[in-house]
């Protein structure tokens, strides 16, 4: 098993799930754990969990979550926001 780190950041208040609620913009580390697949020919790698971790007041939550809520997160705050005149 390999387990890759690696950190993102939102600029807005976002949701990745309905159990975690909403976050704050800040920056939050991931890990990403992935099993080896092993071939006659090649190696390969397979992810099985990817974990998401919220820094709090003296404490850190790890959520385990799905790797598509994430990419959506991401997508949606990069989205320029609409401005309250319908423009």
């Amino acid at each position: 098993m390999r387990t890759t780190k690696s950190t993102v950041t939102f600029q807005s208040p976002f949701i990745l799930n309905g159990d975690a609620g909403e976050l704050p913009a800040g920056s939050y580390d991931i890990e990403i754990d992935e099993e080896e697949l092993l071939a006659a020919d090649r190696t390969g790698h397979r992810r099985i969990a990817t974990y998401f971790y919220v820094n709090g007041r003296g404490s850190t939550r790890m959520l385990v979550i799905d790797p598509a809520e994430l990419d959506a997160a991401l997508e949606r705050d990069t989205r320029p926001l609409k401005n309250a005149g319908g423009r």
